[in-house]
């Protein structure tokens, strides 16, 4: 058995966001922590459609190819983190659809969060999620980061994320709780 598939998950796909830097940065940390083998899916790139398939995702009978290649991704990975923004003090219209497309592929898989605003650091937007993945019988992680005031850290360019040491340490926190609970998880799936 090879190392736990971490599905990284950018969920902005707004043009001009910087969830991209902030999840490339996360990306980076999650590579040199070791231990996983590290997917990004970035929701800006998939772009999956609101929802349109027609039986409930319980049933797993997807009609459409862009939902099937959404299953396999999520069904091949053992962990996830959700990088998201907080738009209107909760989750974005995006993470909830890409969550609502699959239910089975969920299950008893950890999940973190990686979130970003201003003076709440997209809390808000974590505490929404929170319901909802644990519908799914997710596992959310205590160990989180939270990035408030994330333009003081991000360049006028877009390209790079430069966190504070908190940030830094709460990254490396997050990932070592999914390495220690992504196993155990994955025997509950099989």
């Amino acid at each position: 058995m090879g190392n736990p598939v971490l599905q990284v998950i950018i969920c902005s796909t707004r043009p001009g966001r910087v969830g991209g830097v902030v999840g490339r940065w996360f990306v980076e940390r999650a590579r040199d922590f070791g231990g996983f083998e590290v997917e990004v899916a970035d929701l800006a790139e998939i772009d999956l459609p609101f929802m349109n398939e027609p039986n409930h995702p319980a049933m797993r009978r997807y009609t459409h190819e862009h939902t099937k290649r959404w299953s396999e991704r999520i069904d091949r990975s053992d962990a996830i983190v959700l990088v998201t923004p907080e738009y209107n003090f909760g989750m974005n219209a995006q993470a909830k659809n890409a969550l609502d497309y699959l239910y089975q592929e969920w299950g008893n898989k950890p999940v973190g969060f990686v979130s970003y605003g201003g003076m709440s650091g997209g809390i808000r937007a974590v505490q929404m999620l929170k319901q909802v993945v644990t519908t799914l019988h997710m596992f959310p992680c205590h160990a989180n980061v939270a990035v408030q005031r994330v333009a003081e850290y991000v360049d006028k360019d877009r390209t790079s994320f430069t966190p504070p040491e908190p940030v830094e340490e709460a990254a490396r926190a997050l990932l070592e709780e999914l390495a220690k609970v992504s196993p155990v998880m994955r025997q509950l799936r099989e």
